[in-house]
């Protein structure tokens, strides 16, 4: 065997503006890596040190110093591996996404993000300047050059690497999760490793940053475009990569086969996205644990099993809160669960509190007709009781509703969407069923039925009213759920959804009630973004606005 540099990609979930912290876990694995793994190269993801993404942080004017002091702790430390970090670098009044490479106490190169993306949940340009020259760093005689996430999605930075002779490349990342985002890495590096005639190792960051969830699958291709490395998704880890020195002194360098994680259906993807988001988004924020509302319906029965499956029962709390209107299966659905799954589980009725409110509006409501508006009181004593109960124990509320739901309008403001974090906000109601049942039959080795399989069989209903179904005043779920993908997710005009074979008329009221409420949607909590148009950073449509649905 040839001469060989041991590589270790540090897949890690660091604290967006807590740089002590972040630098300690770099120093740390750091050390790890090298005992363990005798590493000559110790690749981090992009700002690591900061954590990403810090948005306006980066604005606080003691942001360089705290970097520098990070950066000197780790020079401190005097070790003899190559550390690859990424950090935000303040030149005059420039800052640059860059990394840094670290060795034996000193900072030997340096690297400045190239292309700075400015879409979906991206806004690199209004904090960032683009670095403009190849980075290339000699190590155990092989040229490696480095670069930074989106510089791997656009060709300049690898040709640019590839006439200065690149024998082996090192990209980090802060790549956040979307359906079916492993796949297209793996595409991208694919094409990108083929032109550079190279290796690439990819570093990716994993951990739940508000509604965004990096999944991790750090990758090492091939020159040929084949994945010989994949570290296993939304987990930490510590992943050695061989790589074995070119042939001659200017061939690429060459990984042999290692390590390859099996993958993941779209419902485990999804799934372990919605549990890291929860997990992370209470823990970092130092909840004590979640309430939710438990309703006996399919929504909050999936938020529970994520609740518990990212906390664990001892830190989940599920309130029942039944009216006139609440079912028996309802009650003992909602049992029957909560029993399984061993959450602290109470039951309050809301008849009296509804009573009080609605004797305190008699003179206000007197003369009209019953409409929505006592239906929506309900879901407001519910969305009472649990903020509450957040505030005296310190607990994140959960809500519960779906994207299919949140974008037609179907749910209530200060009611049942008050809270702090909602799971499923960026989950179609056909997809909530589909994840109800891999919970059931495929999430654990052993196939136990958490969401109670009536839950998954009856008919929708908010039970606001008696006898009430989701499907009286919705299309079918299949239906709204098509018609929102090409409204909301792929900008489709009404009428080119029409032509597509549906009904008009019920196009023209999906797509109305979609824009009538984008201004509750302003003031509904964040959830987990799992497609390329979430509700939240990605789609940013106007509350107050008159275009006209049509063309």
């Amino acid at each position: 065997m040839g001469q060989k540099i041991n590589v270790v990609m540090a897949q890690l979930n660091f604290l967006v503006g807590d740089i002590d912290f972040n630098a300690s876990l770099i120093i740390e694995k750091a050390k790890e890596a090298i005992q363990e793994n005798s590493a000559d190269i110790i690749v981090y993801p992009e700002l690591a040190l900061t954590g990403y993404p810090p948005e306006d942080l980066l604005f606080r004017p003691s942001l360089s110093v705290r970097i520098e002091k990070a950066l000197q702790r780790i020079r401190d430390e005097n070790l003899a591996a190559h550390l690859v970090i990424g950090y935000p670098e303040r030149m005059g009044e420039k800052l640059f996404n860059s990394l840094a490479i670290i060795k034996d106490g000193k900072q030997v190169a340096n690297y400045r993000k190239q292309h700075l993306p400015n879409y979906q949940v991206f806004d690199e340009q209004r904090y960032f300047t683009s670095g403009t020259d190849a980075c290339l760093v000699k190590i155990a005689g092989q040229k490696v050059a480095f670069t930074i996430c989106e510089d791997m999605w656009e060709p300049e930075p690898v040709m640019q690497a590839r006439a200065a002779g690149a024998q082996l490349m090192i990209n980090i990342n802060a790549s956040p999760y979307h359906v079916n985002k492993l796949s297209e890495r793996q595409t991208l590096l694919r094409k990108r490793s083929i032109e550079g005639g190279f290796p690439i190792i990819y570093v990716n960051m994993v951990g739940g940053q508000d509604e965004l969830v990096f999944d991790g699958g750090s990758m090492v291709v091939t020159a040929l475009g084949e994945c010989h490395a994949l570290a296993p998704s939304y987990v930490e880890a510590l992943v050695p990569v061989l790589v074995q020195v070119g042939r001659s002194p200017d061939s690429p360098c060459e990984i042999p086969l290692q390590q390859i994680a099996p993958p993941l259906s779209l419902e485990a993807q999804v799934y372990q996205s919605l549990v890291l988001g929860v997990r992370d988004y209470a823990s970092k924020n130092k909840f004590k644990g979640v309430v939710l509302g438990l309703s006996g319906g399919i929504d909050s029965a999936l938020t529970l099993a994520i609740a518990v499956d990212a906390l664990g029962s001892d830190y989940v709390q599920a309130v029942m809160m039944p009216f006139t209107y609440t079912s028996e299966l309802s009650l003992d659905a909602a049992a029957q669960q909560a029993n399984k799954l061993g959450v602290d589980y109470q039951k309050i009725p809301i008849e009296g509190i509804y009573s009080s409110f609605m004797q305190s509006l008699e003179a206000q409501f007197e003369n009209t007709e019953t409409d929505v508006s006592e239906q929506n009181l309900q879901a407001r004593c519910r969305g009472v009781l649990l903020m509450a109960i957040s505030n005296k124990k310190g607990l994140l509320v959960l809500t519960t509703g779906n994207k299919s739901e949140i974008a037609v309008g179907y749910s209530t403001l200060y009611g049942d969407m008050a809270g702090g974090f909602d799971a499923l906000k960026d989950v179609s109601k056909t997809l909530v069923y589909r994840l109800a049942h891999y919970r059931n039959t495929e999430y654990s080795a052993v196939a136990e039925e958490v969401i109670p399989q009536k839950v998954i069989d009856r008919p929708p209903s908010a039970e606001l009213a008696p006898d009430q179904v989701d499907q009286d005043s919705l299309p079918p779920y299949d239906v709204l759920d098509s018609i929102l993908e090409l409204y909301v997710e792929n900008d489709h005009s009404a009428d080119s959804i029409i032509e597509q074979g549906f009904d008009e008329q019920v196009v023209r009221r999906v797509l109305r009630l979609v824009d009538l409420n984008e201004y509750k949607r302003r003031q509904s909590p964040i959830g987990v973004r799992l497609t390329q148009r979430g509700f939240g950073r990605d789609r940013r449509y106007p509350i107050t606005n008159a275009w006209p649905i049509g063309e």
